[in-house]
């Protein structure tokens, strides 16, 4: 990626912006799941945040009382 600097307005490469991705596939996610019934522990099992749960599950069309079989989070 080419960024502009904005004191000298020279065009310099910069590589790699932003943290890397965890990658958990959605299985994992489900089984995590299914395993600990709530979404919290799941994370903390995975070593992720709640909210990358909730983003995995969306992006798949998938919602966690569904993936837990019906139970509340």
């Amino acid at each position: 990626m080419k960024i502009t600097c904005p004191k000298c307005k020279t065009v310099i490469a910069v590589q790699g912006l932003g943290r890397k991705s965890f990658g958990i596939a959605v299985t994992n996610v489900c089984d995590a799941l299914q395993l600990c019934h709530s979404v919290p522990a799941a994370a903390n099992e995975l070593g992720c945040s709640p909210a990358y749960i909730y983003k995995v599950l969306k992006q798949n069309n998938l919602k966690a009382v569904e993936v837990m079989g019906g139970k509340k989070l």
